[in-house]
């Protein structure tokens, strides 16, 4: 464990050591969330994170009673305290400035997003491996994250409805239409896009997406 720790997994053990964590809990913790993220938690046993973290297997069920309960230990926390203000505030200007046209707002989220999960790399790919089979964590991250999130973009489409820059549709379905299309640029991305020998321009993807999406919500002549 000799790489740099993200920023989000700093901020989480300084704020999880005011809680009287132990050193052996600290190197148990950050263990568990690389191994998680290079393979994933089904694939994960106990003993692979006590050897990395360099204790003995027993020394995770003194602190934890179950693997799942590691797991949450370190994603609940991560969204609760962390990733939800995070999001927020890195979001805030974003939705703060008084975009021209809705293509330059596309723009401005998708480039915010990039280099969130640039610098938590590990945390997305937590998240995105094990939201599909632990319901308390996906009811977590809709409470936390998407309900306040969405609260703040569909402001900003309601306005562009009003100025007529897109289409008349439903707010949530506007939004769906444009996350699920930047989030499929976004995952093609990262899983293909960024790897060495990749056939990949990103500025003309980029935008093609954006152009993708202001076809698609231009409103009717």
């Amino acid at each position: 464990m000799n790489e740099p720790l993200e920023p989000w997994m700093e901020e989480l053990l300084n704020g999880a050591s005011g809680n009287s964590m132990t050193e052996k809990q600290s190197r148990i913790f950050e263990a568990a969330i690389e191994i998680f993220a290079e393979k994933g938690y089904s694939a994960t046993s106990t003993s692979e994170i006590a050897s990395r973290a360099g204790v003995a297997e027993g020394t995770i069920f003194r602190h934890y009673k179950t693997k799942k309960d590691l797991l949450l230990s370190i994603v609940a926390p991560a969204m609760l305290r962390l990733i939800a203000p995070f999001v927020l505030r890195e979001f805030k200007d974003v939705l703060k400035t008084e975009y021209e046209s809705f293509d330059q707002f596309i723009a401005a989220m998708i480039e915010n997003r990039l280099d969130f999960l640039d610098k938590n790399k590990s945390l997305m790919k937590i998240l995105l491996q094990e939201l599909p089979f632990h319901p308390d964590l996906r009811e977590q991250f809709r409470k936390i994250i998407f309900s306040q999130v969405k609260e703040r973009v569909e402001k900003v489409v309601d306005r562009f409805k009003e100025k007529g820059q897109i289409i008349d549709l439903p707010t949530s379905t506007v939004i769906r239409l444009a996350v699920s299309s930047i989030a499929g640029y976004i995952m093609i991305r990262t899983f293909y896009g960024m790897e060495e020998g990749a056939v990949w321009d990103d500025e003309r993807e980029r935008q093609a997406t954006i152009d993708y999406i202001m076809r698609g919500l231009a409103p009717e002549k």
